[in-house]
């Protein structure tokens, strides 16, 4: 069994859905409190024993590319004004990782993007994360450790998920199990109605994938919105491959929708000893 060492994260997307913020400035640099949402994702990859990540990025995406970078104009600046703190944590930034990039030339979908990653996986197993997605762990296992805990027990894909409510399952890829006891999965059905729905339990922007889901990328047709889906390669490799869920133990944030980044920002900064007690007056005083 190969250890998961990398990881592929999608970034390529515009992020139409926050403009006219997002005009200038990528979605996933988008800060939750003062930290820019992609922190949050790499950190918990480093945190799971991730060694190097590929961002599948745009040429909007430069920012993001210069926030993993070393800016020595700004370390000096903050060297001669003995802000020794603020640079500890500027030069931590580029050290967490070992940080690789490649442009997704045309928007043509999620498995598209993934399908450029090839290379650099080689014949490893790999994670997928999205950015749009963010999970709150405190105190616990980093929700990608407990996807890699899973792989390691049966030599298998992974997919990261958690119960929704039977209203909500529409807007999910959903799991229908072989065996509910092992979590072992049959299949995934995008956005299923209510009555067809199989279960409640929903993909959710975590996955661990072995590089034979690549020769189905490859010939893969375009799916829903005319898009090479990588929903539609994980279900055609589950028809090969062993697939199991990880009912993972977090909370998980939709901040590429503005009521889950608003919530992502409460959450965190009620999590915050610096902001909690003015952070609750506020809210109290708001609310009433």
């Amino acid at each position: 069994m190969k250890k998961i060492r990398k990881a592929v994260i999608p970034v390529a997307g515009m992020g139409t859905r926050f403009l006219p913020v997002t005009k200038s400035v990528p979605k996933e640099m988008l800060p939750i409190v003062d930290i820019p949402t992609i922190d949050y994702i790499v950190d918990e990859a480093v945190a799971s024993g991730i060694e190097e990540i590929l961002f599948i990025t745009s040429p909007y995406k430069k920012a993001l590319e210069d926030h993993f970078d070393i800016s020595f104009e700004l370390e000096s600046r903050l060297e001669q004004s003995n802000k020794i703190k603020e640079l500890e944590m500027v030069k931590a930034i580029p050290e967490k990782c070992k940080f690789f990039y490649i442009r997704q030339g045309e928007p043509l979908g999620s498995g598209h993007a993934i399908n450029l990653a090839r290379s650099f996986v080689g014949d490893e197993p790999f994670v997928v994360m999205y950015g749009d997605d963010v999970m709150y762990y405190k105190d616990k296992e980093p929700v990608l450790k407990q996807l890699i805990d899973v792989y390691e027990k049966y030599d298998a894909n992974v997919i990261g998920v958690q119960e929704v409510n039977w209203d909500l399952v529409h807007k999910y890829g959903i799991i229908k199990y072989s065996d509910e006891e092992t979590l072992k999965i049959d299949t995934i059905i995008e956005k299923p109605k209510l009555e067809e729905a199989p279960s409640n339990s929903a993909g959710l922007g975590r996955y661990i994938v072995k590089p034979t889901i690549f020769d189905i990328l490859t010939d893969l047709k375009a799916g829903a919105g005319n898009e090479i889906q990588f929903t539609d390669a994980m279900k055609e490799l589950m028809t090969k491959e062993d697939f199991y869920a990880c009912k993972f133990d977090g909370e998980y944030f939709d901040v590429g929708s503005k009521i889950g980044y608003l919530k992502a920002n409460i959450n965190y900064a009620l999590d915050r000893e610096d902001l909690r007690k003015e952070m609750l007056a506020y809210m109290k005083e708001r609310i009433k």
